[in-house]
Order: C-alpha cells, then sequence, then structure tokens
C-alpha cells in the first residue's frame, strides 16, 4: 500500500477534479436546487457534486479488493450496494421520483450490504446489523444535508474516527472517504458553488454503514463497540428527535421541511456558524473515540451515553432558544 500522505493526497485532487467537472455538468444541464421554504439557501446552487466522492470511494474500493489475497465477502456486497444508493439518488436529482420508490431501492442495497456482513461473519446479527444501519444512515444524512458543508464534514470526522477503529483494507476505505470529503469541501463550503445532492447525501450514510458492520464483521473488540456511535450522535440527535416530533404531530415526516435544529440555527447565525458548531462536536466526538479505544466495556459505554446525554439536553435547549 502507498504511504497514508500519499493515498490522501491522491484522492483528495482526483475527487476535487471530479467535483469541478460535477458543478460543469451540472451547469449545462441546469441540475439547480432552487431557493424556497423548505430550503436554507437562498440563491439558485447546481447539485449532484457527491458524485465525485461516490466515484473515489468505488475506486479505492475496488482498487483495495484486487490487491486482496483472499475474497472480502463484506467489499463485494458493499460495493454494488453502494453504486444502487448512489444511482437513485443520481436519478432523483434529475427527476424528483417518489420518495416510496428510493426507500424500496436504498432497501434492496441495505439487504445486498446485510447479505455480505452475514457470508462473512457466519452468524445473523451482523445481517440485521448491515441493514438497519444503511437504512438509518442512508436518509439520516439526507434529511441533515441541507446547509453549507455540514453532512460532508461530519462524514469526514467519521471517517476520520473509523480509520483509527478499523485495520486492513476497511481503513484504507475509510481513509478515502475522508479523502472524498476533503476533496468535495472547497467546493461547498464556506460557500456553497454546488450542493451533494441526494447522490452524495445518501451514499455517504451507506459509506458510514458499511464501515460500522466492517467492524462488526470482523470481530473488532467488544469494548470499541460503543464508540462506532460516538461519530453519529450529532446527526442521530437532531434527525432522531426533529422526525420523532414531526411523527408524534402526525406530519408528513418524509417531506422537505425546516424544522431541524441545525436549519433554525442557520437561519438565525449563518451556515457557517452552524456547520462549525457541529464541526466543533464532532471533533469532540472524534478525539474521544482514539482516548477511549483503549478503555473497557463499562467505561466506553458509559462516555457514550454522557455523549448522547449531553446532545440530547443541547438539542432541546438551543431548539427552545433558536424557535422561530
Amino acid at each position: 500500500m502507498p504511504q497514508v500522505a500519499v493515498w490522501l493526497a491522491v484522492i483528495t485532487l482526483g475527487t476535487a477534479f471530479a467535483t469541478w467537472v460535477a458543478r460543469r455538468y451540472a451547469m449545462r444541464g441546469n441540475l439547480m436546487d432552487q431557493p424556497g421554504e423548505r430550503r436554507s439557501h437562498h440563491v439558485a446552487t447546481p447539485r449532484g457534486g457527491g458524485i465525485a466522492i461516490v466515484l473515489a470511494v468505488v475506486v479505492s474500493g475496488l482498487y483495495l479488493g484486487l490487491r486482496q489475497a483472499s475474497v472480502d465477502p463484506l467489499l463485494i456486497a458493499f460495493l454494488p450496494g453502494l453504486l444502487i444508493v448512489a444511482g437513485i439518488g443520481w436519478w432523483d436529482d434529475h427527476r424528483p421520483l417518489s420518495p416510496w420508490l428510493r426507500l424500496a431501492v436504498q432497501a434492496v442495497a441495505a439487504l445486498i450490504l446485510g447479505v455480505g456482513a452475514g457470508w462473512q461473519s457466519g452468524h445473523w446479527f451482523p445481517v440485521l446489523l448491515a441493514f438497519g444501519a444503511a437504512m438509518v444512515l442512508v436518509n439520516v444524512w439526507n434529511f441533515m444535508d441541507g446547509i453549507n458543508g455540514l453532512a460532508a464534514s461530519q462524514a469526514a470526522l467519521a471517517a476520520l474516527a473509523y480509520a483509527g477503529l478499523l485495520s486492513g483494507e476497511w481503513r484504507w476505505l475509510a481513509l478515502a472517504l475522508l479523502a472524498g470529503c476533503l476533496g468535495f469541501l472547497p467546493f461547498n463550503f464556506p460557500n456553497a458553488r454546488i450542493f451533494l445532492g441526494d447522490v452524495g447525501s445518501g451514499a455517504l450514510g451507506y459509506v458510514l454503514a458499511g464501515l460500522i458492520v466492517a467492524a462488526i464483521a470482523d470481530n473488532a473488540p467488544i469494548a470499541t463497540m460503543p464508540l462506532l456511535l460516538l461519530p453519529l450522535c450529532a446527526f442521530l440527535v437532531d434527525a432522531g428527535f426533529t422526525l420523532s416530533g414531526r411523527m408524534l404531530r402526525r406530519e408528513k415526516w418524509w417531506t422537505p421541511h425546516v424544522g431541524h435544529l441545525y436549519q433554525m440555527g442557520a437561519r438565525r447565525f449563518g451556515h457557517t456558524a452552524v456547520t462549525s458548531v457541529y464541526m466543533a462536536f464532532g471533533g469532540i466526538s472524534l478525539l474521544l473515540s482514539y482516548t477511549l479505544s483503549c478503555e473497557t466495556l463499562p467505561v466506553t459505554s458509559a462516555a457514550v451515553g454522557v455523549i448522547y446525554g449531553v446532545g440530547g439536553t443541547l438539542w432541546f435547549s438551543l431548539r427552545r432558544g433558536w424557535r422561530g
């Protein structure tokens, strides 16, 4: 394998070039996100830039798979599943589809990932975990992709955290996701010249689900299992409480809206400030992931519980202050 710095540099530069190409494609094809009441931006902006990150991860995955001396069933399932999620997102970016059709296609991709996890581990639990993680994270990242830099920066921090918890080819794949996000972010933050689009947001969630499942299927130390939840805290708390509230109020929770905490903050303080706050919270989670990686299961479980408790408390207190 090349040195880590070379791996990151090549993928970052390649993704940046691919994002530039995607932006030109979107501009020529009028593939634009228009501002509106249920959106957090105020000018028409190209979308679909996340295809560059997808290409970076897929090419990296193919390279890693071809280098292996033995078959990696999870990687074999992961790559086509990622292409399916990205493909339905790319289609939706061009011609809006029914949310139920998208969900059904995502379920197929999640099931493929689950089959790969079961094949590799020989147990049924990774199958359920893979299906659930993929379905949840694909849609959470889609819901949370609403302001400049937020979804890509949180995915980058999570990828860096998982790179420290994984080994072998999956560690390199986590670094590929990190580099892909770094190559895309200059086009999306602090000023957005292109958005991820559904092709990118859903794919980011799917890749993170794959990294989590890889840690489980490869029998990582049981004490590190709770740490896999740490990098997801900010998004799971915001999306979880927001969507639960919409369901309780019998609203159409699957439709676009501006009820997330990050959207309220963006209206008051701007995209850059809110994304920076989420990055700071994610940075703390990242440091804890590395600091606690050698601790016992009770310690890691307690730490994750505390962080989620703090995240939930912040969500409720800030929401009261930012409402309106």
